[in-house]
């Protein structure tokens, strides 16, 4: 009887295993591995199609430190993750409260297809799209600019080293808040009504409700945000490399695309693979920030 007993809690505690046991697999595979396989090529001097390597120890990390571009690649990436908490977070919330009141109820799905359709679009089609709109000569961005009598602030968006990132930042906004705004639009849905019946009741307006029961309700989703776009900042590679690939100079130059073009632009796979190394180790440190700083999944 004990021995049955005993077999039946033991399937009890394997069942469980041998569901997660596929994802942990994967992982391994194609996560972990890959990790642990690019910190130790971070050590090593060699090419794409080399048949050997050469230890070289922290010689490239060394390098990290010696390397200008690295310096305005992570304050572009900075730039990136601020600006884009800002619009894809702040903005977006904002946003999706409007599109949850009553006075937008009835067009409210229409307004929520014309938001999430840029999500949908390939990169490198959005890149062509901006490429025409920042155009020195016949760009809709300066066209305007002149239409409206601003004709001194016309300039080469993309060609000029103070704009150039701006300009990049702009348009992964414009792509990118429609998601985001989704997922705060299902995160209010889930608030239970009663709560904003109470505050009407008590006298409070839209600004009220919106600061004391839409934030505090959509708290956990928020982090998630936050997280997802801070992450996303410290990794961006498309939307630089496809409209400047960097340029002018350095001027919009990302950790991602400085990697990319060290790896395999001048064949030099150790310090790519070292600033692998670094922007993991940056982005890992950014998400426990915001994981310690938030709070997230303690109990109240």
């Amino acid at each position: 009887m004990k021995e049955g007993a005993f077999m039946i809690a033991r399937n009890y505690r394997i069942i469980p295993t041998l569901f997660i046991l596929p994802s942990l697999l994967f992982l391994g595979v194609f996560i972990y591995f890959p990790l642990v396989q690019n910190v130790i090529n971070s050590f090593f001097d060699f090419s794409v199609f080399s048949q050997t390597k050469e230890f070289i120890g922290l010689s490239s990390f060394k390098e990290l430190f010696q390397d200008k571009v690295i310096m305005i690649a992570l304050l572009n990436n900075i730039k990136y993750a601020v600006i884009s908490v800002a619009f894809q977070v702040a903005f977006a919330l904002i946003l999706a409260t409007i599109l949850e009141d009553k006075l937008f109820r009835k067009i409210a799905p229409v307004l929520r297809v014309v938001y999430f359709i840029p999500v949908m679009i390939s990169i490198s089609v959005i890149a062509l799209l901006f490429n025409f709109i920042y155009n020195p000569q016949m760009g809709i961005l300066n066209g305007f600019l002149e239409l409206i009598g601003l004709e001194n602030l016309a300039i080469p968006w993309l060609g000029n080293a103070t704009t150039s990132i701006y300009a990049v930042i702009a348009m992964s906004q414009w792509q990118s808040i429609g998601f985001i705004t989704m997922l705060f639009i299902v995160a209010i849905q889930k608030i239970p009504k009663e709560l904003y019946e109470a505050a009407e009741i008590d006298g409070a307006g839209k600004v009220r409700k919106f600061l004391s029961i839409t934030i505090p309700q959509v708290k956990e989703t928020m982090f998630v945000n936050t997280l997802i776009t801070v992450t996303g900042a410290m990794l961006v590679f498309n939307e630089p490399y496809i409209l400047t690939n960097g340029g002018p100079g350095f001027s919009s130059m990302t950790l991602s695309v400085h990697m990319y073009q060290q790896g395999f632009v001048k064949d030099n796979m150790g310090y790519a693979s070292a600033v692998a190394t670094l922007i993991f180790v940056l982005t890992a440190i950014f998400a426990l920030i915001q994981i310690r700083v938030s709070g997230t999944g303690k109990d109240e």
